[in-house]
């Protein structure tokens, strides 16, 4: 059997593309994927055991389970950002150290069960606020100090929608490597 390179195993789906316009037609179908998500990766870990669950999914990677509480805690932080840049004029958004949040206790052990409710919760809010949000309300941008870069909110909900996939991926082709 051949082993996936590195780049594959980081980016089984590909690399975002941070300077590419996503035109508004595209946002309705960023917004579904985002909406599915918690449904997919439920299904996708329900028959993972502990042992499975607490596999990296390459070398020096992270756990599946530490991929799950990884999607709760950014898309937490999703939501709160684009609340953010809806209520206030291009605020400068916090950015959070998410590989040291991964290695903390509840990251590293904490059942996926719990986050998945959040993350199914999570999505059923940011979906609202989706659907509710006008083409203008989808340039409305925050500031992320980490990068030094602006982002309108069309470009943000592909970048989530990818990151949902992107992670996804990551467990799926975990799960089909080791024939689970």
């Amino acid at each position: 059997m051949q082993h996936p390179s590195l780049e594959t195993l980081q980016y089984p789906i590909g690399r975002f593309e941070y300077d590419r316009d996503v035109p508004f037609a595209e946002v309705a179908r960023h917004g579904e994927t985002i909406a599915q998500l918690p449904g997919k990766l439920a299904e996708l870990v329900h028959e993972l055991s502990d042992s499975q669950l607490d596999t990296p999914y390459r070398p020096d990677g992270w756990t599946a389970r530490q991929v799950v509480h990884h999607l709760a805690d950014s898309h937490a932080n999703a939501l709160i950002r684009y609340k953010l840049a809806l209520t206030e004029d291009n605020p400068t958004i916090r950015p959070y150290h998410e590989d040291l949040w991964a290695e903390l206790a509840d990251g590293r052990t904490a059942p996926v069960e719990v986050s998945l409710q959040l993350l199914a919760a999570l999505h059923q809010r940011w979906a609202v606020l989706l659907d509710s949000m006008r083409e203008a309300d989808f340039g409305r941008t925050y500031f992320h100090p980490q990068s030094q870069r602006t982002f309108a909110l069309r470009q943000v909900t592909a970048l989530y929608a990818w990151h949902g996939n992107h992670h996804f991926a990551h467990i799926r082709s975990l799960a089909d490597r080791n024939g689970w």
